[in-house]
Formats: structure tokens, C-alpha cells, sequence
């Protein structure tokens, strides 16, 4: 419960390029927050986004992988994260969102820009195991994208992973965050790489993170 003892209000938002399963994955993460006892709302797209209520969620959750986003609802979106309500995400859904908006990119703190080798095998290295994201979780082999992204160097990274260079040898030894927190304004920003498919969620890691992350970003 929030102030004035309501519930928390949570927003998913859902559309995007069908091969992640978005309504799949907003299935999965709705119930994880209903779960967590939180009041959520549904939309496939992101009409949502310029509703002027807004600002009354505690939490977004975008799961809109190579969208569009009107310049309305982009700017609603960005004020209300700067105001206090908290956003997160996973995979493409948040972090390869809506390529033509820098700033939203400048919220999450980071872009997708590439996946080397697709579906691969790789490990995940948890840099913060004090923090209570990633209490109790060790290092993990993980198969899925190993996504290679734009990171902004203020956000607060709890794991990463490190490039082989078998698919591109010019990155080979990169170390790449995984798991992070950001601020953007006075909200919360949480995201996770991980998560391509909706059958990753039954990754005990993965839906430890992401639920773990996104009560951690709500307001």
C-alpha cells in the first residue's frame, strides 16, 4: 500500500514487434504485480502514454519492442517519469522501445543496438550482490540474446556480462551491463536485458530480477 493506504496503480503497455511475445510477456509481468497486490491497467500500444492521468501511476511498464511513439505521448511519458512514477522493463520491450526518441533513451540509460550471434549461450556476472535487486542470486549461465547496447555511464549497473568476440571479434573482452537502476528526474528507472521470449520467465534468475527491479522502480 502507497499513501492515503490505496493500492499501487501499475501501467503495461504492450505492442510493438510480435517475435517477443509482447502480450505474452505483459500477461506474465501483470499478474507478478498483481501478485505484489498492485492495481493494474492493460493497453496494447501506447495511446496510454498521453492520457493525462498519467502521472497518478506508480509504475509504467513499456513491453513495446520497435514501436512508435507520438510526440504527445512521448513527452507525457518522460514528464511523468520525471515527476516521481517509476518505469521498467525488460529486453526489447523498454530497451529497443522507440529508436527515434533520444530522449526516452536518456530515461531508460541505455539502447539496444545489437544481439551478436542471436540466440546464444552466455553468463551473467552479478556486480551488486549486496543490493536487495540481487540478494541471494549468483552468477548464472543464461541462453538468449546477449545484447550489446548503448549504456548511459551515470546509471547504477547490478550485472553484466562479458563478450566472447566468437560473433565479432572487435568486441571481444567488452563487459556490458545486463541489470540496472537509473534516475531520471525524481522516478525510478529499472531495466533488464534479459527476457526475449516469455518462456524465459521460467529463468528463476530472470523473474527474480524483473519483479524484484520493478517494485524496487514503483513510486
Amino acid at each position: 500500500m502507497s499513501e492515503a493506504g490505496r493500492a499501487r496503480r501499475a501501467l503495461v503497455a504492450w505492442g510493438g514487434w510480435p517475435g517477443h511475445e509482447p502480450e505474452q510477456g505483459a500477461a506474465i509481468v501483470v499478474a507478478m504485480l498483481r501478485e505484489a497486490g498492485f492495481e493494474v491497467a492493460v493497453e496494447d500500444g501506447t495511446v496510454a502514454f498521453a492520457d493525462k492521468g498519467l502521472h497518478e501511476f506508480d509504475l509504467i511498464v513499456p513491453i513495446v519492442t520497435m514501436a512508435t511513439i507520438a510526440k504527445e505521448e512521448h513527452a507525457n511519458l518522460c514528464a511523468a517519469v520525471r515527476g516521481g512514477v517509476g518505469l521498467g522493463g525488460y529486453h526489447g520491450g523498454m530497451g529497443d522501445a522507440f529508436r527515434d526518441a533520444p530522449e526516452y533513451q536518456f530515461m531508460c540509460g541505455g539502447q539496444w543496438v545489437a544481439h551478436p550471434g542471436n540466440i546464444i549461450d552466455y553468463r551473467v556476472k552479478v556486480t551488486r550482490p549486496d543490493d536487495p535487486v540481487m540478494a541471494g542470486i549468483a552468477d548464472f549461465d543464461y541462453r538468449s540474446e546477449q545484447y550489446y547496447m548503448h549504456v548511459d555511464p551515470a546509471i547504477e549497473v547490478l550485472a553484466t556480462t562479458t563478450f566472447s568476440g566468437r560473433h565479432a571479434p572487435w568486441i571481444e573482452g567488452v563487459v556490458m551491463p545486463v541489470v540496472w537502476k537509473h534516475r531520471y528526474g525524481a522516478g525510478r528507472v529499472f531495466y533488464s536485458s534479459l527476457g526475449h521470449v516469455a518462456a524465459e520467465f521460467e529463468v528463476r534468475e530472470m523473474r527474480t530480477i524483473l519483479k524484484r527491479g520493478l517494485l524496487w522502480a514503483a513510486r
